[in-house]
């Protein structure tokens, strides 16, 4: 019988995934089932996005450029600006999704057996993006005790070897909400200049800062211009995970000729989702003023109520719309699978990603869940209760 490869073997399972057949089993069972699980944002996207679409004169669906429309890099560039960030359209390549903008950026500044090293936890994709690579994810631990703030300058360069290429952040963060604050930018551009490293920034979560904090891109540093690389994406933005539109943004000229190989090779960005993608930059600020302060609400009710539950740790984000909490359990991936095989209250139970998945350090994480405040207020209410439930019985 033909063998799989020693990398597909070690590409690791969606942590936010992996439980979906104990989530069906458990509606077909009649249960509602609430989504705390995954950054799927209920919010509507934008009508302009949807009507483009909708209204197109498009006679023929052709290829659209591998690095995207030049209007739509123009658009986004003026988009950009508006963040304080300096670009043109020649600095931007549209990808499908901000997990293409990742393969072809670790694709473009890494060979097989080379480091990148990333603040844990992480975004659960990235070990897999590192995995499909051959590349080596050399986690430094960032603490809920500390609201998983940047760790220590010494604690990068301990780590940092003669195979390391980069050093990647999320921010605002998932799975944590934690905003990078400018120092932090700063320390992060010193330890990328002194070990010459490339310095690679996912901000598709930008809009979604709370408590009237500022999002500090590292594309808006002087002195960076050959080592920042940043990961965008309309999905969050507008709620368009469906179109996966990206996008990777450099000033490095040869990386971006680099990254553009890749692009060819798998052809260009899906028209359509282009198309929706470029009138969604004419989406007013009074819409994500709305989102903003909704999103802001929920942050505020669901660490409230997370807080009333005895033994529970929760760190309070700053941006996007997760959090991570600390649960009175041992293996919380055994706690979230109980929730939907064996637990329901008035015929519901929660969804919710245990956070070991976004850790590489072994045995980190155990304890945590990941939970995803998509939903309205009285849900997010009634899912905290299911919750402090669950947990009387399952300690019991």
């Amino acid at each position: 019988m033909p063998s799989i490869s020693s990398k597909g073997n070690s590409m690791p399972q969606s942590p936010i995934r992996k439980l979906v057949p104990y989530a069906e089993a458990a509606k077909k069972n009649g249960t509602k089932v609430f989504h705390l699980n995954i950054g799927q944002p209920d919010i509507k996207t934008p009508k302009n996005a949807l009507d483009a679409v909708k209204n197109n004169t498009i006679d023929v669906l052709s290829y659209a450029r591998s690095e995207g429309s030049e209007e739509y890099r123009n658009k986004l560039a003026n988009y950009y600006a508006k963040n304080d960030i300096s670009v043109s359209a020649s600095n931007i390549i549209a990808t499908t999704g901000g997990s293409e903008a990742l393969f072809f950026t670790i694709g473009s500044i890494t060979d097989p057996g080379d480091e990148i090293i990333i603040p844990e936890p992480f975004y659960a994709n990235y070990n897999g993006f590192s995995t499909a690579s051959g590349v080596k994810v050399v986690p430094v631990i960032s603490k809920i005790e500390d609201n998983f703030a940047l760790p220590a300058i010494e604690d990068f360069e301990k780590l940092i070897t003669a195979k390391t290429k980069a050093i990647l952040i999320c921010n605002p963060g998932n799975p944590t909400g934690y905003l990078y604050s400018q120092d932090e930018i700063q320390k992060l551009k010193q330890i990328a200049l002194k070990h010459d490293l490339f310095l690679i920034s996912d901000e598709v979560y930008r809009e979604f800062t709370y408590d009237g904090e500022k999002h500090h891109s590292i594309m808006s540093v002087e002195g960076l211009e050959q080592h920042a690389i940043v990961i965008d994406s309309v999905s969050k933005r507008y709620s368009m995970c469906g179109a996966r539109i990206g996008c990777i943004v450099s000033k490095n000229n040869e990386f971006i000729s680099t990254a553009i190989k890749f692009a060819q090779a798998r052809l260009s960005p899906p028209t359509y989702a282009l198309l929706a993608s470029e009138a969604a930059l004419d989406t007013p600020q009074s819409y994500f003023d709305e989102v903003i302060k909704e999103y802001e609400s929920r942050r505020n009710t669901l660490i409230a109520e997370l807080q009333k539950i005895e033994g529970v740790k929760v760190a309070n984000p700053k941006g996007a719309f997760y959090c991570i909490a600390e649960l009175p359990v041992d293996d919380s991936e055994d706690f979230a699978q109980w929730l939907l095989e064996k637990f329901n209250h008035n015929n519901e139970t929660v969804m919710v990603a245990p956070a070991g998945g976004f850790y590489s350090t072994k045995g980190e994480g155990k304890n945590q869940v990941r939970i995803a405040y998509v939903l309205n207020n009285s849900d997010l209410k009634k899912c905290v209760e299911i919750i402090r439930l669950a947990l009387e019985k399952y300690n019991s």
